[in-house]
């Protein structure tokens, strides 16, 4: 299928191919749906092994992206970027420089925050060549650090899919197996640990389990074996794609709620969640604590409302699970369910012009 037939099968509206041979830069930018607002979306920083690799990456981020910002009640559309170096040794003032240009080009229709391989320092970088960055530094007038947000947003969330297992959202005396300890996934263990949950841990970089064990008791599983852990949630916070009809059988848990992107394989895997009575909190509402605390940079930030807006996200997974039960289907069909019907409401309210409407006000 060549790309605009993809582009055309999932209603995406822009995709930008962007070379600077000077800087070195190699980058895709992709915009899904505008319905709701401007775009926003990460720029991942990644060594692609093939081009088609990187435009399958983008085009899904992009997509979910929407999903999330509709779910989570943002007037925000999605997009993505990736760009296709190692950030370890191809990452230069100058592309970076060469990248925000780009963005700037598209005059407010993307606005960019970090994401895999990219950092604040990144992204005030970018800031240099275009105003439509977020997830700056709070003395730069931003947000901070993402994952502390992203982080509460996926503690809130396992909250509501506790309650709805055991009638009580709490953490103490819970068992949490987390796969990858990242920036998010490290974060969610510190705080579920502070909430009394015992935390399992799986990283396949052991400078990140050395740097975790520093700080508080965790216990510590092989990368392979952390799917098959029992435990009353098992949390996926490294990459996607963890969740299919090869894994999804090994799974010893009550509930899979956790941060990383895609973590369906494809909608097989949500229906044998689904069939095995495994509570699945969709990944783009869950992991949208970091969407909804940059987003707020847009319009003044106010980290108590920011924190409130993240906590919202308990409300949201309950919402989705009463709709699943009621429906009788799998969770993320219930959640993208919500999200659509969302964008489609409003694209019968915006076929009325309105004059300097803006589409930031909440």
């Amino acid at each position: 299928m060549n790309l605009l037939d993809r582009m055309s099968e999932h209603d995406y509206e822009q995709v930008l191919f962007a070379l600077d041979d000077p800087s070195g830069l190699k980058a895709i930018i992709a915009i899904h749906d505008t319905t709701l607002g401007p775009a926003m979306g990460g720029v991942r920083f990644k060594a692609y092994a093939t081009e088609e690799e990187a435009l399958k990456d983008v085009l899904q981020l992009s997509r979910a992206m929407t999903l999330k910002a509709s779910a989570a009640g943002l007037n925000l559309g999605g997009g993505q970027a990736v760009i296709l170096a190692d950030s370890a040794a191809g990452k230069s003032e100058a592309l970076l420089r060469a990248f925000g240009r780009q963005i700037q080009a598209l005059s407010g229709r993307l606005f960019v925050a970090e994401d895999l391989g990219t950092t604040v320092e990144d992204m005030e970088t970018i800031q240099q060549e275009t105003e439509y960055v977020a997830g700056l530094r709070k003395s730069r007038g931003g947000s901070g650090e993402p994952s502390l947000k992203a982080a509460y947003g996926v503690i809130r969330g396992i909250g509501a899919c506790l309650l709805h297992v055991h009638g009580d959202p709490g953490l103490r005396g819970r068992v949490l197996a987390i796969q990858g300890v990242g920036a998010v996934g490290r974060e969610i263990a510190r705080q579920a640990s502070e909430e009394g949950a015992r935390v399992i841990v799986a990283d396949k970089d052991p400078r990140r389990i050395d740097d975790l064990k520093k700080h508080f008791e965790v216990q510590v599983v092989s990368p392979d074996h952390i799917l098959e852990t029992e435990c009353d949630v098992f949390c996926p916070c490294a990459l996607g794609g963890v969740l299919s009809e090869t894994t999804v059988p090994r799974l010893r848990a009550k509930i899979v709620a956790g941060a990383a992107n895609n973590q369906l394989v494809d909608e097989n895997a949500g229906k044998l969640l689904f069939e095995r009575g495994i509570i699945y909190a969709p990944d783009f509402v869950i992991s949208a604590g970091g969407l909804i605390n940059v987003a707020e940079e847009l319009t003044g930030y106010d980290e108590n409302l920011a924190t409130l807006r993240v906590g919202k996200l308990y409300q949201r997974i309950e919402a989705i699970l009463k709709v699943s039960e009621e429906r009788k289907i799998p969770t993320h069909l219930a959640a993208a369910q919500m999200a659509l019907e969302r964008l489609e409401l409003m694209r019968k309210v915006r076929r009325t012009y309105v004059p300097n409407a803006s589409s930031l006000d909440r």
